[in-house]
């Protein structure tokens, strides 16, 4: 079924005001609703109404870092099944790993291309049927 970028809302939670714009104009140009988050706090008061499609989260964030933010979204049964990317500046194999265990779908190295970001969408996010 292809994928109706119009149709859905990604959620980029990251504490650098650089990388959440970026990350907005790249998916807004897809056509994408964009909904963004300063920190794991921030985006757990906004998840719940904007209930978006697919959720990237940085990894090194003050307060609530994206490990422990990822873990509450998907502890969460309402949310468990939205696919959350982890994003790092750093690649590294622990990570990743430790990314898994808290449930994330996919781990991108920043700087990350719009091809990787639009990539882990078309990857991971489901399309909405119809009514």
């Amino acid at each position: 079924m292809e994928l109706n970028w119009e149709s859905l809302t990604v959620m980029v939670i990251d504490d650098s005001k650089t990388i959440r714009r970026t990350a907005e104009t790249l998916l807004q140009k897809a056509g994408c609703a964009v909904v963004t988050a300063t920190d794991g706090f921030d985006a757990l008061a906004k998840i719940a109404d904007s209930r978006p499609d697919i959720i990237f989260v940085d990894i090194m964030m003050p307060r609530l870092d994206g490990y422990q933010t990822c873990a509450l979204i998907k502890n969460n049964s309402e949310f468990r099944s939205t696919p959350v990317i982890m994003l790092s500046s750093k690649d590294g194999l622990f990570d990743k790993a430790k990314g898994r265990v808290v449930g994330c779908d996919q781990y991108l190295t920043k700087p990350f291309s719009k091809s990787e970001l639009l990539g882990a969408i078309s990857a991971h996010a489901k399309p909405h049927h119809a009514a």
